[in-house]
């Protein structure tokens, strides 16, 4: 399967990071593209550069719009961004793709592909659950980083892995990072 992760300037790219790690295990074959302001966020709280990054699967550049999947004749099975920032969902929900990771969540909703978001922020402003509905009605999946406790979470690492692999079960990658509801 081909995927696309993109990781924006929200806090929380420990999801993007823990995201990358299952998809490289499960084989899969993934494309990440970050913006400036994710890669400074993922500098802050992980510690980690492109070099790391790039170790998880191809790394592009957020500005290089000729890029294979800017096209809708390339083809990937679905496009994660996490996590995602409001300025990100705000592009992606206008159709404002002034950017890759912009330009390849429209060609996911253009060509019905799956696209997953990972929304960071809270509290929510209207202009931001109405982001969330443009794009809902527009065929992607606004999945926010809320973990369950159904799960008996012990770790910070259990509270990012339900969120990651509900983001898992999304995209159809099968997974035992948590312990299901009634399991």
């Amino acid at each position: 399967m081909r995927f696309i992760v993109g990781i924006t300037g929200a806090s929380g790219s420990i999801y993007g990071l823990r995201l990358l790690e299952s998809l490289k295990k499960s084989g899969a074959d993934v494309t990440i593209i970050a913006s400036k302001t994710g890669l400074e966020i993922l500098r802050m709280e992980a510690g980690m550069g492109k070099e790391g990054l790039a170790s998880y699967g191809r790394l592009l550049d957020n500005q290089d719009l000729m890029a294979p999947m800017a096209s809708g004749s390339n083809t990937f099975d679905a496009v994660v961004v996490a996590p995602c920032s409001m300025k990100t969902l705000a592009c992606i929900a206008n159709g404002l793709a002034s950017s890759l990771m912009v330009r390849v969540a429209e060609v996911a909703l253009k060509e019905r592909r799956k696209l997953v978001l990972v929304t960071r922020e809270t509290p929510l402003s209207l202009i931001d659950i109405k982001n969330m509905e443009a794009v809902t009605l527009a065929g992607g999946v606004v999945l926010p980083a809320c973990p369950g406790f159904y799960h008996s979470p012990r770790t910070m690492e259990d509270l990012v892995d339900h969120v990651v692999g509900k983001v898992l079960d999304q995209i159809g990658v099968e997974h035992s990072l948590f312990k299901r509801w009634g399991q």
